[in-house]
This record gives C-alpha cells, sequence and structure tokens, in this order.
C-alpha cells in the first residue's frame, strides 16, 4: 500500500513520544489546563505501527535504510 519511510530508530522515538504524551493527557500532571493536547500522541504511535509518515511523504524525506524500503 505505502512504502515504508519511518527507520527502526525513528519508530522508538515515536512511540516514547506519543506514550509519553498520552501519559501527560491522562494524569494531568501538570494540571495545566491543556492536557487534552497530550491525545496528539495518537499521531506519532500510528505512524510508529503503520512505518509510514505522510509528512515524511510530502517533504521526500525517509529515515529508513534504502535496502529495507518497499515500493
Amino acid at each position: 500500500m505505502f512504502s515504508t519511510n519511518v527507520g527502526g530508530i525513528d519508530r522508538i522515538v515515536r512511540i516514547v513520544a506519543g506514550l509519553a504524551l498520552i501519559l501527560f493527557a491522562l494524569t494531568g500532571i501538570p494540571a495545566t489546563g491543556y492536557n487534552w493536547l497530550g491525545w496528539i500522541g495518537v499521531v506519532p504511535l500510528v505512524t510508529a505501527a503503520l512505518g509510514w509518515c505522510p509528512a515524511y511523504t510530502l517533504f521526500g524525506i525517509s529515515s529508513c535504510p534504502l535496502s529495507s524500503r518497499q515500493g
């Protein structure tokens, strides 16, 4: 379907960042009133799971090694 453009280290960073943002949204620590913005952490989790980032496609970026790209 889509060619992979998110590499291994990039995936790990996205998973950690996504989980941290969701944890911020769920716990509310610190209570700033903007904790709902933490739900944006779903985006990096989904892109890490799919191995494909639409923004990378738009800008022609890839963090994948050349030998493992599909498509």
